[in-house]
């Protein structure tokens, strides 16, 4: 009688193992990110070439599965100790504070405060593009100590006390003194129940303590909805005073090294991603602070803030594109069926490289997007008019691109797409934050709208960069000519925000590709996006479109 040779040599095996996809592991985030690489020098970072290699290839190693550790474990809330007195604490796994580490020592947080030459805000996008690849969560109490800053600046006597701790690259998670850390993080409590994106509407009180106005004491009495990053040493807060909306610092322990006892935590959020950080509701039952700014100018002293925030939500989304590019295309690359390799199917190459245009475009905004900030902060009044109008252009468009394609990502592995392991669930479940923190897409439709109306000078300034481009390919020539026209009817605009935001969007990406990218990366996401022969969904680049090319240039290499 005959045997069927198995095999394993167990005689509980089933099957051999055949056609895995081998770890993404040994490989730079910064150097196979060739668009980055590019934009780098092309906007002024050259010089920060060497730093961004070294990020790139440590967050590609144990950051990474830091980052699943830290999803996994979420934090947890803590409002009274075993006796019933008031704790207020969130504890984090310890890989949480790696992240939280190490993203501070490579001034994620702080980088163009620290060495404001030219460049340094695109040298700190491409440390934080290495950066949130590897975890997304940790990026929200990075960005707040970020922009926090410029909103200090506004009362020397309070950015003299926090500036030097905010962008110091020390990192301390306990709870206990900022002045007995090797630095600190701010956080941000704006928005209220009643209100939301309204911060008009609060009514949180502040009271000042004796005489009041600038860097004066105050005690604030309310509560804040969403307060992002609660184990922060600082927060920016909304509150209103008699002389309407202000802006105060409110530390969580006051200058003798007690604790802020008014500061009191509810509860955490439990939210559809961004799992690994905390978002809380607070309380504030008599907190002390001070305020920041002017009396009645709150909205305008965190007015930069915001930006820099905007700013982080374009990075942020242009990292998880490179992200979902880098997972589906090394899959695809690895794993066959039908006979071929996924990646050797046509329409799979359509796919991987239409998702490939989609993150060089986003990459190549927000690096303008940088270069603007850059040249505002050395005086440059028209490259201030850009930024102001293009980060918001740019926040409304990349950011509602991103969950999409995250999910077009996922759809490529298949049912093993679905499996937490992947990591694919975690990137689509964060991919929509960006597109709601800091005005969701409504929001920023109108403040462009606001922003034309308030500075009309900064739309000239946006025609000029799209002109810049005009000449190379006729189908935008006719795109930026359909721009222009949307203006001509100004009663209709706010019924059309959307749309007319969309084309400007469009019209800037299209513009920084065909200047910049290599010609089939051009020519692919014009003919999908400007001229109306692309579909609803990925993968239709049209027929002779040079994918080879465009997934080549993507591909990420492992060791």
């Amino acid at each position: 009688m005959s045997t069927v040779a198995r095999p394993d040599a167990s005689p509980f095996a089933t099957h051999e193992v055949r056609n895995q996809v081998p770890p993404l592991e040994g490989r730079n985030l910064f150097l196979d990110n060739t668009p980055l690489v590019e934009g780098l020098a092309r906007d002024g970072g050259s010089w920060a070439h060497e730093r961004a290699v070294e990020v790139g290839a440590f967050w590609a190693g144990d950051p990474m599965q830091w980052g699943f550790e830290a999803n996994e474990n979420p934090p947890v809330l803590h409002t009274h100790d075993r006796f019933g007195n008031r704790l207020d604490s969130v504890t984090f796994h310890p890989a949480w504070h790696k992240l939280m580490a190490r993203g501070v020592h490579d001034e994620m947080h702080a980088l163009p405060w620290n060495d404001p030459q030219p460049g340094a805000h695109v040298a700190r996008a491409a440390i934080y593009l290495s950066g949130t690849q590897a975890e997304a969560g940790f990026g929200c109490p990075i960005t707040m100590t970020f922009a926090a800053v410029p909103a200090l600046r506004t009362t020397p006597e309070i950015a003299e006390e926090w500036v030097p701790r905010l962008t110091a690259r020390g990192y301390d998670g306990e709870l206990k003194p900022a002045s007995e850390k090797p630095g600190a993080i701010c956080g941000m409590a704006m928005t209220e129940k009643q209100g939301g994106s309204d911060v008009r509407a609060n009514t949180t009180i502040a009271t000042p303590v004796n005489g009041g106005g600038e860097g004066a004491e105050y005690t604030l009495v309310g509560h804040k909805w969403f307060c992002s990053a609660p184990m922060s040493d600082l927060f920016l807060v909304l509150a209103q005073t008699n002389e309407g909306l202000s802006c105060f610092a409110v530390p969580r322990f006051l200058p003798d090294g007690t604790k802020n006892h008014g500061f009191q935590l509810q509860r955490l959020k439990d939210k559809l991603g961004n799992k690994s950080n905390a978002s809380s509701e607070i309380e504030f039952k008599n907190a002390w602070g001070q305020m920041l700014g002017e009396p009645g100018r709150g909205v305008p002293t965190i007015i930069e803030m915001v930006g820099h925030t905007r700013l982080d939500c374009v990075i942020g989304g242009a990292g998880g594109m490179r992200t979902a590019v880098s997972l589906a295309s090394w899959h695809v690359a690895h794993r066959a069926a039908f006979g071929k390799t996924l990646l050797d199917q046509p329409l799979m190459r359509n796919v991987i490289a239409d998702l490939a245009v989609e993150s060089e475009a986003a990459t190549a905004v927000a690096l303008r997007l940088c270069r603007a900030y850059d040249e505002a902060a050395a005086g440059d009044e028209r490259a201030d008019h850009f930024k102001r109008l293009a980060t918001a252009v740019a926040k409304y468009h990349v950011c509602k691109r991103v969950p999409n394609h995250a999910f077009e990502a996922l759809e490529c592995f298949g049912g093993n797409g679905y499996v937490e392991a992947s990591g694919m669930p975690r990137l689509y479940r964060e991919a929509p934050l960006c597109s709601i923190w800091e005005g969701s897409g409504n929001v920023m439709a109108l403040d462009v709208l606001r922003a034309l109306a308030r500075t009309p000078e900064a739309l000239d300034v946006f025609l000029e960069e799209l002109d810049a481009a005009a000449g190379a390919d006729t189908r935008y020539d006719a795109y930026i000519q359909t721009v222009r026209s949307e203006f001509s009817r100004p009663a209709e605009l706010e019924h059309r925000a959307r749309l007319v935001v969309e084309r400007m969007a469009i019209a800037l990406q299209a513009s920084q590709l065909l200047r910049h990218a290599p010609a089939v990366v051009a020519d692919a996401f014009i003919a999908t996006r400007l001229s109306g022969d692309g579909g609803l969904h990925y993968g239709t680049l049209p027929a002779g479109t040079d994918v080879s090319s465009i997934i080549e240039r993507h591909m990420p290499q492992a060791a």
